[in-house]
Formats: structure tokens, sequence, C-alpha cells
């Protein structure tokens, strides 16, 4: 009784619904890189106006690549999604509106052992990542440097994504799905949620669980490595790094 059931508020509750995630780079880099040189009468330049662009550049490269490992870091270990509230991967959109009645139903163990289920193949899946965002911050050109520093509040996460999103997806799927497909209830989801797709009723991203949970998580990775990258340039003092202070303590004055 209880598989009908389940498959009945499957079938009645998929919809579309993605949570959108950005952060702010801030302005205080627009302009610095291939800075017009001051006149030989002007006053020398001091501060961030004294810093050569390749100072400038390998600065940003330096914070982007510790960014991108601490949140690696993060999030790739036992409750790096599961065990935060803010970063948690809920249930498909479609489940959330059935799942007050699901567990009237008795089926509230079964959610939660596929929202379990869907954090730790996340967590599993993450470590992957390492490799291609370090080597996207190596290759980064000076336009690239430019074009995340004067580009507003997602440039950042938009680098990331245009150097590595496509390869993170093909890589992360097995991982996920080899964890998803053990709770039945994901094998259920997958069913109706295939089928709804085909009607253009659901994303097609949502089209099955480990597609849901390969897009949240890379979400939640491009956000968190922007909020490392932001904390560094916030304090680089307590950076560690040389560089580092040079270039952002030279930024904000210090």
């Amino acid at each position: 009784m209880r598989p009908l059931i389940a498959s009945t508020l499957l079938a009645a509750g998929l919809a579309l619904a993605v949570p959108a995630y950005a952060f702010d780079w801030g302005e205080m880099l627009k302009g610095v890189i291939n800075k017009p040189a001051s006149p030989s009468t002007a006053p020398a330049a001091s501060g961030v106006d004294a810093l050569p662009g390749s100072d400038i550049n390998a600065g940003l490269k330096e914070a982007l690549m510790r960014g991108a490992e601490a949140a690696v870091a993060q999030l790739g270990q036992k409750d790096g999604f599961f065990g935060n509230a803010a970063l948690k991967i809920p249930l498909p959109p479609s489940l959330q509106k059935a799942e007050k009645a699901m567990r009237m139903v008795g089926l509230g163990r079964q959610a939660d052992e596929l929202v379990l289920s869907m954090n730790r193949a996340a967590e599993a899946a993450v470590p992957e990542a390492k490799t291609l965002l370090v080597d996207a911050v190596k290759e980064m050109t000076l336009e690239d440097a430019k074009g995340i520093l004067t580009g507003g509040k997602t440039s950042a996460t938009d680098f990331f994504r245009g150097k590595t999103e496509t390869q993170l997806t093909e890589r992360f799927g097995p991982i996920v799905k080899a964890t998803t497909d053990q709770v039945g209830l994901a094998r259920q989801y997958n069913q109706y949620a295939g089928m709804a797709a085909q009607f253009n009723l659901i994303d097609r991203e949502q089209a099955s669980v480990d597609h849901y949970v390969t897009r949240e998580a890379l979400d939640r990775l491009y956000t968190v490595i922007g909020e490392k990258e932001a904390a560094l340039r916030a304090n680089p003092m307590q950076a560690g790094s040389d560089l580092l202070k040079k270039v952002f303590g030279a930024m904000l004055g210090k």
C-alpha cells in the first residue's frame, strides 16, 4: 500500500523551483589592472596604485586558489553538506510539496533517508572538483582576472562555471547516482520525474535525483568558493601569505 501512496504523492507533487545564489565581489579592484601610468611630473603612486598588474593578477589567483581548496575541504567531508543548515540539500521541490502528506501516511523515514543519501552523495563527489578548480585558476589569463575584478556580484562564479561546470557535472553524476540509487524513494522519484520532464512539466535538470543533487552541489560549491575568497580579501593580514598581504592589504589601506 505504501508504494502506491508514495507513487501518487510523487506524481502529484512534481514542480520546478530552483534556488539562486550570489555573492558580492566588491568594487575596490575596479580599474587597477592596466591602469594608465601616471605622468612623470605626478606624485609617486602609493597603495594599490603602486602595485604592478602582475602582482594584482597573482594575488587574485592565490586568493581564488585558496578559496577553491578551502571550499572543497569544507564540503568534501562527512557532514560538509548535511551538517550545515545553510548548505544542506533539501528534497527536490516536487517532494517538498508532498513531504507533509508523506509524513502523515508514514513515509517520513523514507524522506529522511533520501535527504541523507543526497547530501552524502554530494560530500563524496566534491573532492573530484579540486584538480579542475585549481587548474582553472592556474590557467587564468589577465583578461580573465580583469573580468572577475570588474564583473560584479557573480563574476567569480561565472568564471568557475565557465571553466569547470561541464566536466564537474560529468564527474559528479556517477558518484551521486551510485549513492542515491540505493534509496527506494529516489528510484520512484526518478520514474515519475522522468515522465514529467518528457512533457516539460519540470526542468530536465530535476528529471532525476542525481541530476538534481549534482546541480545543487555545484551551486553550493561555487558559492562557498566565493565566500572563502571574500573572507581572504577582507582579512589579508590573517592569510599567512606575503603576496595576499601586499595586494589586498594595499587595497584596504593596511
